[in-house]
C-alpha cells in the first residue's frame, strides 16, 4: 500500500482535473453515465473498475468521498504505478468519468548467474513467490531474497549471500527479468558440541543422539560433520525424545547457540533442563469388549513401576516391528476403526497413572479389491499375491505380507507401493485399493570375466515378466509378450573359439494358475577347448580327428518343480530338480581326475528353504533366509553290487557319476537404526554362513570328478556350466584356495555393513564393508571349520534395471596361500552380473 501521502497528493490532481468542469464549490450530485479505462496493457479493463467501486449507474456526487476513497482502492491492488480519475464530460446530471493508471512491470523470470546447481534452482524456482506474468512487487522480491539465502543457510552456507539485478525485456512489453547473483561461501563443519545441564545422560550418549549433527572426526564415513540448520532442529527434538525414553517427561533445551570457531568449522552449545525422571504408575483400559484387561496388559508389556517411557507406550500400542502391539490384536481381527488413546490421568511426585481409552468400533469384512497402475502386469498376477480375500475379515498383518509378496516380484517400485482401504460403515465391509507402479523387470546382462587365461564376455537376456500364451499374438510383441509372470531366460558365453556356452530357461511360477507350485525346464550346452581344429588332414590326405585338440564337451537339461509349505508357516519353500549332464572329454586332463571319455550326470536336487526377507530385492532390510540342498545321483542305487576293479579307468569307474551333494546357507539381514521414510532401513548388517559336503555312496570308488568345490576370487571365472561349483572369497586369485580338482568339503563365512546410498528403483546403489572367511579340504579328517583363509575389503554394488547387478570391491587378504608367493596382497574384483556363489 502506497503512503497516505503519495495518495493525498493524487487525489489532489484528481481535484484540479475536475475543477475545470465543476463548480467544487457546490457539490452537485451526478449520475455515471459511462467509465474510460486509459494506459491498462495487461491488467483487465472490467478488473480495474471493479477494484475502483464505481460503476455506471451509480449516483455520485462531486466533491465528494467516493472518487478518492476509488483511487485509494486501486493503489491498494499494488498493480500501479500511478493512478488518476478525471472527468471526460457533463452532460446535464450525466457524468463520463476516466480512470487512467500506468502499470507496474511484470516478472518475466529468474536467471541464476553461477554458483547453483540445476537441481537446486529447480527447488528455488518452486520456493520463491515469484510468478511470471504477475507484477514485480518490492515485497515479493525482498521475500524471495529471504528465501533463497535460509535455502543455502539451512545446508551448512551460514554466509551465503544473494543480490539480484533487474533487467527489462528487449521483447516483452512492461515485463522485467531478474539475475541472481549467489555467494554460497564455505560449508562449515562441526568442531566440537557442548552440553551444559546434562547430569543424568552423559555427553557422549547425547552426541550419538544427534543422527545429523555430528563433531568432525578423522574416522567419520557414513555420517557427514557439516552444519545443517534443519537438520539441527530435528536432531533438538531427538535430544528431547531420547530424554522421554529415560522417564523425563518435562526436560527441554532452555537455549542452543552456534558460533563460528574458525573459516571452516562452527562449535554448538546446547543448554538442557532435565527435569525429574518419572515412573508408570496404574496402567488402566477403557472401552475394552473384545479383550481382557489382563489380556491388553500382557500384550503391552509394561509394568508399574518401569521407567516412564512415552516412545515405548505408543509402540507397544501401535508400531510395533514385530507385529505384536496392541493395535494388531484389533486390526488383524477386522476393527478397522480401532484407536487408542493414552491418556495422562494423574502425576503425583514421580510417578504417572495412564488410562488408555480405546474405541473398538465393529468388524470388517473385506468387499472387493481394486488394482490400479499395473500397466503391464496382468491382473491375475498380482491377485495370486494379495493374502486379502473377498469374504475374510480385514488383515492388517495380511497386507503387510502382500506387500513383501509384490516387491518380491520385482515387476513393481517398492517406494511407490499404494494401499487404500474404503470404508463401508453402512455395511460393514471395506475395499482395498492397492496402487503399483511398473518397473523394467528385462534385464540384458553384459558380464566380463577372466577365464583359462582370457577374457570371457556373456550376453544374456531375461524377460522376468513373460507371457508363453501369447507367444503366437503378433499385437503383443512390444518388444515381447508380457504380463503373465513367467520367467524366460537365454544366455551367451564366449571367448572366440576357446569357450561357448549356451543356455535356455523357463519357469512358470504358478502352473496351473491356481496355487504358488512352479515349474521350470532348462537346457543348456557348453564346449571348451584349447583352440586346435577338432580335425587335421594326415599323411595319406585323409581327414581324422585332430590328436592335439582338447576339449570338454557339456550337454545338459532339467526340471524342476517348486512348492510354497504352509507348515510350520508359508515362508517355507520345497524346490525338486531332475537333471541330467552328459561330460565328453578329449585331452582334456587340467581339471578333473580323468582326460578321455564319457560320463554321465542324472541327479534328483532337493531344496528347503525359509525365505522371511524383507525390503527391496535388491537391498534387504531385515528377515532371513535358512535351508539346505541335497543332491544325488539315483543311478548309484542300482550299481550298488557292480564291480570297480582297480583296473578300471576313472572313466570307466565314473561312466554314470556317483555323489550326494549337502549344502546348508544361512543368511540374515540386520537393521541397524532407525527407520527411514519408506519403512525399511538404510543400514544393515548382512551375516552368512555356508556349509558344504560332497560324500559317495560306493566306498570304493575315489571321489566324484565332478560337482566338487572352488573357492577363491570372484567367482566369476566364465565357466559356469563345467561341471564345477565355484564360489567367491574376495581378496584371492580365482579357485586359488582350493586343489586342482577341486575339493569334498567347504565352509565359508561372509559379514557384510551395508549402506543404502540410492533406494531408486532405476538405479539402486549401496556400498559396504566386509569381511570373509572360507577353505576347502579333500578329507573329513582335515576338516576344520576354523581353519579358514581370512579377507576384509569395501565394496560397491549398482543394479540398472537393463544391466543387473554390477559390483566392485577391493579385497585385502589376512593370509599367505602357500605356494603362492605372487598372490597380490589386496585385488579388485569388478563384474558385471555379478554371482558369487550360492555358499
Amino acid at each position: 500500500m502506497k503512503s497516505l501521502l503519495t495518495t493525498l497528493l493524487l487525489c489532489a490532481v484528481c481535484i484540479i482535473d475536475l475543477r475545470a468542469q465543476v463548480d467544487l464549490g457546490r457539490p452537485q450530485e451526478y449520475t455515471v453515465a459511462g467509465i474510460t479505462v486509459i494506459g491498462a496493457e495487461s491488467t483487465d479493463v472490467q478488473a480495474i473498475k471493479l477494484f475502483a467501486g464505481i460503476k455506471e449507474g451509480d449516483r455520485l456526487v462531486v466533491p465528494g468521498e467516493r472518487i478518492p476513497k476509488a483511487i485509494k482502492n486501486l493503489w491498494d491492488q499494488d498493480l500501479f504505478a500511478d493512478v488518476s480519475i478525471g472527468i471526460a464530460d457533463v452532460r446535464g446530471e450525466a457524468i463520463f468519468l476516466v480512470i487512467e493508471v500506468e502499470e507496474r512491470e511484470r516478472y518475466g523470470g529468474i536467471v541464476f548467474k553461477k554458483g547453483v546447481s540445476k537441481s537446486e534452482e529447480d527447488d528455488l524456482v518452486e520456493a520463491i513467490p515469484l510468478i511470471k506474468g504477475k507484477i514485480l512487487t518490492e515485497n515479493n522480491k525482498t521475500n524471495s531474497l529471504n528465501i533463497i539465502r535460509d535455502f543455502y543457510r539451512k545446508k551448512g552456507h551460514l554466509r551465503a549471500e544473494v543480490r539480484f539485478e533487474e533487467r527489462t525485456s528487449d521483447l516483452i512489453d512492461n515485463t522485467k527479468f531478474i539475475d541472481a547473483y549467489v555467494t554460497k561461501g564455505p560449508r562449515y563443519k562441526i568442531n566440537e558440541i557442548y552440553f551444559d545441564g546434562n547430569e543424568e545422560i552423559s555427553d557422549k550418549v547425547l552426541k550419538r543422539t544427534l543422527k545429523k549433527t555430528k563433531e568432525k572426526k578423522w574416522y567419520r564415513l557414513f555420517k557427514r560433520s557439516k552444519y545443517v540448520e534443519g537438520e539441527f532442529e530435528e536432531d533438538r527434538r531427538a535430544l528431547l525424545a531420547k530424554y522421554n525414553e529415560k522417564g523425563f517427561r518435562n526436560a527441554k533445551v532452555l537455549e542452543d547457540s552456534v558460533w563460528v570457531n574458525d573459516d571452516r568449522t562452527v562449535n554448538i552449545s546446547i543448554d538442557l533442563k532435565e527435569g525429574n525422571q518419572f515412573y508408570f504408575g496404574e496402567i488402566t483400559w477403557l472401552g475394552n469388549t473384545k479383550y481382557s484387561t489382563d489380556y491388553l496388559n500382557n500384550r503391552l508389556g509394561i509394568n508399574k513401576g518401569e521407567v516412564y517411557n512415552r516412545v515405548k507406550l505408543e509402540e507397544r500400542l501401535f508400531m510395533s516391528q514385530n507385529g505384536d502391539d496392541v493395535s494388531s490384536l484389533y486390526l488383524d481381527n477386522g476393527y478397522l476403526s480401532f484407536s487408542a488413546n493414552p491418556v495422562e490421568t494423574k502425576v503425583y511426585n514421580d510417578t504417572i497413572d495412564v488410562e488408555i481409552r480405546m474405541y473398538e468400533g465393529k468388524q470388517y469384512y473385506i468387499n472387493k479389491i481394486i488394482i490400479k497402475g499395473n500397466t503391464i502386469t496382468n491382473d491375475h498376477v498380482i491377485t495370486r499375491e494379495i493374502r486379502t480375500r473377498p469374504g475374510d475379515l480385514f488383515s492388517r498383518s495380511d497386507i503387510i505380507r502382500t506387500q513383501r509378496e509384490l516387491a518380491q516380484l520385482q515387476y513393481f517400485d517398492p517406494t511407490a507401493f499404494g494401499i487404500n482401504p474404503i470404508q463401508n460403515p453402512s455395511e460393514g465391509t471395506v475395499d482395498i485399493e492397492y496402487t503399483v507402479r511398473e518397473k523394467p523387470s528385462d534385464q540384458i546382462e553384459l558380464q566380463g570375466g577372466w577365464g583359462a587365461g582370457r577374457v570371457v564376455g556373456t550376453l544374456g537376456l531375461s524377460f522376468n515378466n513373460f507371457s508363453i500364451r501369447n507367444l503366437f499374438n503378433g499385437e503383443a510383441w512390444r518388444p515381447v509378450p508380457k504380463g503373465d509372470g513367467q520367467r524366460l531366460a537365454l544366455r551367451a558365453q564366449t571367448n572366440g573359439q576357446f569357450f561357448s556356452a549356451y543356455s535356455l530357461s523357463f519357469v512358470e511360477p504358478w502352473l496351473g494358475g491356481r496355487k504358488p507350485n512352479s515349474f521350470s525346464v532348462s537346457g543348456s550346452l557348453s564346449l571348451q577347448s584349447n583352440g586346435a581344429a577338432k580335425t587335421i588332414i594326415d599323411s595319406e590326405g585323409q581327414t581324422v580327428t585332430n590328436p592335439n585338440r582338447q576339449q570338454l564337451k557339456i550337454l545338459g537339461g532339467s526340471v524342476g518343480y517348486g512348492k510354497r509349505l504352509t507348515i510350520p508357516d508359508d515362508y517355507f519353500q520345497l524346490f525338486m530338480t531332475a537333471s541330467y549332464q552328459n561330460y565328453e572329454l578329449q585331452n582334456f586332463g587340467n581339471i578333473f581326475t580323468f582326460a578321455n571319455g564319457r560320463s554321465n550326470n542324472a541327479a534328483i536336487t532337493t531344496s528347503l528353504y525359509r525365505d522371511s526377507r524383507n525390503g527391496n530385492p535388491i537391498f534387504f532390510s531385515s528377515g532371513s533366509r535358512i535351508g539346505g540342498t541335497l543332491r544325488f545321483t539315483p543311478g548309484a542305487f542300482f550299481e550298488l553290487g557292480r564291480d570297480y576293479s582297480p583296473s578300471l579307468s576313472d572313466s570307466e569307474k565314473f561312466d554314470w557319476v556317483q555323489y550326494h551333494k549337502w549344502k546348508f546357507t544361512s543368511e540374515w539381514y540386520t537393521p541397524l537404526g532407525a527407520q527411514d521414510e519408506q519403512g525399511g532401513n538404510k543400514l544393515v548388517l548382512f551375516s552368512k554362513v555356508g556349509l558344504g559336503y560332497l560324500g559317495k555312496f560306493n566306498q570304493t570308488l575315489d571321489d566324484s570328478p565332478f560337482e566338487r568345490f572352488y573357492l577363491g576370487g570372484s567367482a566369476l571365472t566364465g565357466f559356469q556350466l563345467d561341471g564345477r561349483e565355484i564360489i567367491a572369497l574376495r581378496g584371492y586369485d580365482d579357485l586359488s584356495l582350493s586343489p586342482e580338482t577341486g575339493a569334498t568339503f567347504i565352509s565359508k563365512y561372509t559379514m557384510e555393513l551395508r549402506y543404502l546410498l540410492s533406494p531408486n528403483p532405476s538405479a539402486t546403489i549401496f556400498g559396504f564393508g566386509f569381511l570373509e572367511a572360507g577353505n576347502t579340504w579333500n578329507d573329513f579328517v582335515d576338516y576344520q571349520p576354523l581353519g579358514v583363509y581370512r579377507s576384509g575389503g569395501i565394496g560397491l554394488r549398482i543394479f540398472l534395471p537393463m544391466f543387473g547387478l554390477m559390483g566392485l570391491d577391493y579385497g585385502w587378504r589376512f593370509d599367505d596361500v602357500p605356494n603362492q608367493p605372487t598372490m597380490p596382497q589386496g585385488q579388485f574384483h569388478f563384474t558385471i552380473g555379478m554371482n558369487l556363489g550360492e555358499l
